[in-house]
């Protein structure tokens, strides 16, 4: 037979499209020809192959071979086809046979002595394998990984030879099985507990709410106060994922630089990166798109320290991803696109010396300079924040006080998942992806209760994206307080979570004092 087929996968963001590897061998001058828009790791493998085959004692056919890879329009890079092509020669050759390889899908790269090396992307693949319902024949370093979607068939090899063995039923390869596989929940990982902070219990309830209903939270006050501590303790508390939650994130990981790392398999991801992290860096990009820091953080946290001390223009890309949970790169040859549904965790100074409001008055800054920090956090990107809270210094006292009357992270955990569990029953989301239709059936309000949203609306200057989100933040309190309407008590504490709208406006006064609005 002079003509066989076999089957690889491309990589698009996150999604793997079928390649048909067409092998046709002809009358000829010998020669090895790729067609089908490889890029130069794919027309170098016609090499890797030759070694491959040739090292393995088979039979390097002295004929005319060409190689299509369809379709024809789609970019081609890595060397994920070499196993690919090499069946394909070996299949048209009748080396190996044509059909029974016509039910497989493969991808891994080959070394000159035939042993099988990983590639990138491989959970991508894995997925799609299985919905096609073909198994996968993979390197055996990229079985671990391949073997956590769940239903998939992978089939793990060492070298070409194996392979081959198995196509010719002599021996079969065995389906790999996970070494093992962490139940929904667990986090063996990370041992930092919310108990571990003293005090600053107002901003322990405001991370219980986010975790519960997935809201972005922007903390502010001096140095010192113990934000970074909070903000790495958020993951902690978070429901657990989902599988289909795990295998989005393992897979963005998987195509990325980086690489993934069964151990994190269902934990979520902190990302945090630095101020000085550039916008191709927090969006992704390269002539093959790669994710950036809002999509590592799919289905988890990014948590950005001192937020005015990023570029401005940086903080301008967060906010079509915050709204639509997805990021789109385009470049000449190809468009990606990215999820990116990851729940924001800011912190900053009330000031550039971070002491404004401070009871010893060590703060020196003037108005103006106030005015120009505040300025850098652009009014629509804040509008996208739903809570913002004030983390003050704690007494010297109080710090001896550790874990007093404070919930550890394990209760703060279980309380999350039982209010999302109650989000997806009623609506199938969570609460901070709630539509304006959501709203209007879910959050509704007495007319007393509308009453006092306007009237907190009226004084701070809200809009009517804030209204929305006080309203989503306060049904995520009644669900955390098992309660079927959102009570009085709610939506209070829902506005309170929005008092430092006013103290950000550059047009506020010197001192920055929350608590004495409470008087």
């Amino acid at each position: 037979m002079s003509l066989a087929i076999s089957y690889c996968r491309a990589q698009s963001g996150i999604h793997a499209p079928l390649v048909t590897v067409e092998v046709h061998l002809s009358n000829g001058l010998p020669s090895l020809s790729i067609v089908g828009l490889p890029e130069t790791a794919v027309k170098e493998s016609k090499d890797r192959v030759r070694g491959a085959l040739l090292n393995g004692y088979f039979e390097f056919p002295a004929r005319r071979i060409t190689i299509n890879l369809a379709p024809a329009d789609l970019p081609k890079e890595g060397g994920r086809y070499d196993l690919a092509i090499a069946l394909g020669i070996l299949a048209a050759s009748g080396q190996v046979p044509a059909k029974e390889l016509e039910h497989y899908e493969c991808a891994a790269e080959l070394a000159l002595s035939g042993e099988l090396r990983p590639v990138h992307g491989i959970l991508p693949i894995a997925v799609k394998a299985r919905d096609a319902g073909r198994p996968l024949i993979v390197a055996r370093d990229n079985a671990e990984e391949a073997s956590l979607v769940s239903d998939a068939t992978i089939l793990a090899a060492d070298t070409l030879l194996d392979v081959c063995a198995h196509l010719h039923q002599q021996k079969q390869l065995q389906p790999h099985r996970p070494e093992s596989v962490d139940e929904p929940g667990s986090n063996h990982a990370d041992t930092r507990d919310l108990a571990d902070i003293s005090g600053q219990h107002h901003a322990k309830r405001a991370l219980q709410i986010a975790a519960a209903g997935g809201h972005s939270l922007l903390m502010i006050g001096p140095p010192g106060t113990g934000k970074t501590m909070l903000a790495s303790r958020l993951p902690g508390i978070l429901p657990p994922m989902t599988e289909q939650e795990a295998l989005e994130t393992a897979s963005i990981n998987s195509i990325s630089a980086q690489g993934f790392d069964p151990e994190q398999w269902r934990q979520r991801p902190f990302r945090s990166p630095h101020h000085t992290a550039s916008a191709v860096a927090l969006v992704g990009g390269g002539s093959h798109p790669k994710p950036g820091e809002i999509s590592l953080a799919h289905n988890g946290v990014m948590f950005l320290d001192e937020l005015p001390e990023f570029d401005r223009r940086v903080l301008e890309v967060l906010r079509e991803p915050l709204e639509s949970g997805r990021i789109h790169i385009s470049r000449a040859t190809q468009q990606a696109v990215f999820p990116a549904r990851f729940q924001l965790l800011a912190a900053m100074n009330p000031c550039p010396c971070g002491y404004l409001g401070a009871a010893n008055d060590r703060c020196q800054c003037t108005s103006e300079q106030v005015a120009r920090y505040r300025a850098r956090i652009s009014g629509p990107l804040l509008d996208r924040i739903d809570m913002h809270i004030e983390v003050p210094a704690l007494p010297t006292g109080s710090l001896l006080q550790q874990g007093v009357n404070t919930p550890n992270s394990h209760t703060l955990r279980d309380q999350s998942r039982r209010a999302r569990w109650l989000q997806l029953q009623r609506c199938g989301k969570a609460n901070n992806l709630m539509t304006s239709r959501d709203i209007q059936q879910y959050c509704q309000l007495t007319a007393d209760q509308r009453l006092l949203l306007e009237a907190a609306c009226e004084q701070l200057g809200l809009s009517a994206r804030a209204y929305h989100r006080i309203l989503k933040v306060a049904r995520t309190i009644a669900d955390l307080d098992k309660s079927r309407t959102i009570a009085s008590r709610h939506l209070s504490e829902a506005i309170s979570y929005r008092r430092l709208d006013r103290f950000l406006e550059p047009s506020t006064t010197r001192r920055f004092s929350p608590a004495a609005d409470d008087q």
